[in-house]
C-alpha cells in the first residue's frame, strides 16, 4: 500500500497544480477583462464560459482530483506510519474542502443565478455587480487551496523520496 502514495501524490499534484493554474488565471485576469466591458457584454461571456467550461477536459482535471483526494486520505489512513502522510492528507483536504467544496456551494450557485438572467436586462446590471465581487472572493479561495494542496503534494514527494 505504501507503494502506491508517491503515485497517487505524483497524479494529484498535477491535478491540483493544473487546476490551480486554471483558476489563478480568472483571478489574474480573466475576471478583471470581463469586469471592464459593459455590464451586458460581461455577463454574456461568463454566462458562455459557464458553458463551455463543463467539458471533459476541464471536469476531467476538476472531479477527478477531488476523487482522488478523497482516495488519499483513505489510502494515508491506512498507511499512518508512512513518513508522508501528514503532507497527503493535508493536500488532499485542502484541495476537497478549498477548491471542490467551495466550487460547488459558492462559486456555482452564483453561476446559476447569473445564468437565470438575460445579459440585457437592466436587473441584471445590479446582479452582475454582485456577482463579480462575491465570485471572484471564492474564486480566490479556491485558487490559494489548489496550489497549497499543490505545495502540500510537493512536500509529501520530498519527504517521500529522503526515505
Amino acid at each position: 500500500m505504501n507503494s502506491l502514495i508517491p503515485l497517487v501524490g505524483t497524479i494529484a499534484l498535477l491535478g491540483s497544480a493544473l487546476v490551480g493554474g486554471v483558476l489563478f488565471a480568472f483571478s489574474s485576469f480573466v475576471m478583471k477583462a470581463l469586469a471592464r466591458m459593459p455590464s451586458s457584454e460581461g455577463i454574456a461571456a461568463m454566462q458562455s464560459i459557464n458553458i463551455v467550461i463543463i467539458n471533459p477536459s476541464f471536469l476531467g482535471a476538476f472531479l477527478g482530483t477531488a476523487f482522488l483526494s478523497l482516495g488519499v486520505v483513505v489510502l494515508v489512513l491506512v498507511s499512518r506510519s508512512h513518513p508522508s502522510v501528514m503532507f497527503f492528507l493535508g493536500g488532499a483536504i485542502l484541495y476537497f474542502t478549498g477548491t471542490f467544496l467551495v466550487t460547488i456551494l459558492g462559486n456555482v450557485p452564483l453561476n446559476d443565478q447569473l445564468a437565470a438572467v438575460s445579459a440585457t436586462d437592466p436587473v441584471a446590471v445590479k446582479l452582475w455587480e454582485h456577482y463579480l465581487n462575491r465570485w471572484i472572493m471564492w474564486n480566490h479561495v479556491r485558487t490559494t487551496a489548489a496550489m497549497l494542496a499543490a505545495l502540500l503534494y510537493s512536500l509529501g514527494l520530498m519527504q517521500n523520496g529522503g526515505t
